[in-house]
C-alpha cells in the first residue's frame, strides 16, 4: 500500500505542477539586469496568483523565441521589429509600457571628445575618425540594432580592429569596456545597475535620437494555440494598468527613476524622462 501511495504522488506532482498558472516571458537583457523583474514580477504575481518566468535574451532572439510559440508573450525595444513580428502574424494587441534612454559610455579620459558632441551621430563620428576602441553586443539586441542605425547616419562604416563585436549582453559589453577603456552604447537602466564601472563614465546623452521605447506584445494564438492568451493578456492589462504603471515609476536606483511608464498616449512623447536629463 505504501509502495502505490507513493508512486500515486511521484504521479500527482508534475501533474500539480503543470496546473500551477504561469506564462513565459521572451524579454530583453536590460530589464534583467536592471533589475526591474526582480522588483515588479512578485507584485504581479501577488495581485493575480501567476508567475512570470522570464527568457532574458536579446531583442532578436526574444522575438525568434516567440516566432517559434515559445513565449506567451514579449516584451522588448525595437519598434520596427516589433511592428513586423506584429504585422507578420505572430503577434497582436501589442501595447507601449515604459520607456528610458540610450547612452554613451566610455573611458574617463574620453580620447575622442565625444563629451562635446551636439548629437549622437557626431559623436559616433568622432569614435570612428579617431579609431577609438569600441565594443559593440553584436547581439541582435535592441542596443545593438540601434548602434546600427547610428552608424548607419555617419559616412565611415564601422569596422577595422577599433570596432569589436562580441556577441554578447550589455553586461560583458560593459565589462569589456571597462577592461579595454573602449566605449559603448548602453541602456541607462543596466548602466546604472552595472557594478564593474571602473574608469568608465557616461559620456554622451540627451538626444532623442536615443529615445528607447519598450513594448509588450501577446504571442497570437491563431499561430500558436497553445499558447496561455488568457493568462498572458492579464499581465499585459496589469503591466499597463494605473497600479503596474505607478510600480514601474516607482523603481529607482542610486535615487534615479529607471524607467518611466508609457502606457498611456498623452504621454507617449519622445522625450527624456525629468529624472534622466542630458546632465545626470
Amino acid at each position: 500500500m505504501r509502495v502505490l501511495i507513493a508512486a500515486l504522488c511521484l504521479c500527482l506532482a508534475p501533474m500539480a505542477w503543470a496546473g500551477d498558472p504561469f506564462i513565459t516571458l521572451a524579454s530583453t537583457t536590460s530589464t534583467h539586469n536592471s533589475g526591474l523583474y526582480d522588483y515588479l514580477l512578485p507584485q504581479f504575481t501577488a495581485d493575480t496568483g501567476i508567475t512570470v518566468h522570464v527568457i532574458s535574451v536579446g531583442t532578436g532572439q526574444a522575438i525568434k523565441i516567440a516566432q517559434n510559440g515559445d513565449a506567451d508573450a514579449l516584451l522588448v525595444h525595437h519598434r520596427p521589429s516589433e511592428d513586423a513580428f506584429v504585422a507578420d502574424g505572430y503577434g497582436i494587441e501589442r501595447r507601449d509600457v515604459m520607456y528610458n534612454d540610450f547612452i554613451l559610455i566610455g573611458p574617463a579620459t574620453d580620447p575622442a571628445q565625444t563629451s562635446k558632441a551636439t548629437g549622437i551621430t557626431q559623436a559616433f563620428d568622432a569614435i570612428a575618425k579617431a579609431q577609438s576602441l569600441f565594443i559593440s553586443r553584436g547581439d541582435d539586441s535592441g542596443t545593438h540594432k540601434r548602434e546600427r542605425e547610428i552608424w548607419a547616419a555617419i559616412p565611415q562604416a564601422p569596422q577595422g580592429d577599433w570596432y569589436r563585436e562580441i556577441g554578447a549582453g550589455m553586461g560583458a559589453a560593459l565589462n569589456m569596456a571597462s577592461a579595454s577603456q573602449g566605449y559603448t552604447l548602453s541602456d541607462r537602466g543596466t548602466w546604472l545597475a552595472f557594478a564593474n564601472k571602473g574608469d568608465l563614465r557616461r559620456q554622451f546623452s540627451g538626444d532623442p535620437a536615443l529615445f528607447n521605447p519598450y513594448g509588450l506584445i501577446l504571442t497570437n494564438p491563431a499561430k500558436h494555440p497553445h499558447t496561455k492568451i488568457k493568462q498572458a493578456r492579464i499581465f499585459s492589462n496589469w503591466m499597463t494598468s494605473p497600479k503596474g504603471q505607478a510600480a514601474i515609476a516607482a523603481f529607482t536606483l542610486e535615487n534615479q527613476q529607471l524607467f518611466c511608464p508609457n502606457a498611456y498616449p498623452e504621454k507617449n512623447k519622445a522625450v527624456i524622462c525629468p529624472a534622466k536629463r542630458p546632465n545626470q
